[in-house]
């Protein structure tokens, strides 16, 4: 089917990438948005997990010490890749514990299907340790869907954001709008995208 029009809108996300671990607890435990996810009950008072290095990944350990008992920042590397004062917040926060040089390679969970549960494995010597987590949340990126486009819109060069224009959602073809997290690499939040799409109606109507 070949549809005709004058402009377009491409609102089509990001998707948060994920460990090839806890599928089965998928929205049962595990999460990629601490801000959408972390204050649910079911997360209150328990021990969370959170895996990444970078500053989202502090972001998102900080935001879960308001609800968590404590908050694991489990990352591959030896040291953190976060900006020099997110790391310094993060560790002034007592609630917080940093586990270097390993990757979540297990889940396992209750009787009600819920996560309570971990493995991390040292990347380095293999050895394997258990973590009690109601929580998993993965804070490793989002990837932009943008591979139907096959390249007919400028995209970053490093992470495959729509470009779009400076106080407009126009791309770099006439016509063509982006809104959303498709072009918003850094706030990624529900609010923020309805304002974009916004921008982008009242764009198209005086295109």
């Amino acid at each position: 089917t070949v549809v005709t029009t004058d402009a377009i809108v491409i609102a089509t996300g990001a998707t948060a990438r994920r460990l090839p671990v806890g599928d089965r607890y998928w929205q049962r435990g595990v999460s990629a948005c601490a801000v959408c996810d972390g204050a649910a009950p079911v997360f209150r008072k328990k021990p969370l997990v959170v895996v990444g290095g970078g500053d989202s990944s502090l972001e998102e350990a900080l935001f879960l010490t308001k609800f968590a008992s404590k908050v694991i920042v489990v990352h591959r590397r030896d040291t953190l890749r976060a900006s020099k004062i997110m790391q310094a917040r993060a560790k002034r926060n007592a609630k917080i514990e940093f586990l270097y040089s390993h990757e979540i390679v297990d889940t396992h969970g209750d009787e009600r299907g819920l996560l309570s549960g971990v493995v991390a494995q040292n990347v380095k010597t293999g050895e394997q340790v258990q973590l009690a987590a109601a929580g998993l949340f993965f804070a490793i990126g989002h990837e932009p869907n943008v591979k139907f486009l096959n390249g007919q819109v400028e995209l970053d060069k490093h992470d495959n954001y729509i470009v779009t224009q400076p106080d407009s959602t126009a791309t770099s073809v006439p016509g063509v709008f982006a809104a959303g997290d498709v072009q918003d690499r850094k706030w990624r939040q529900a609010i923020t995208a309805a304002g974009t799409g916004a921008m982008a109606a009242l764009e198209v109507e005086a295109f």
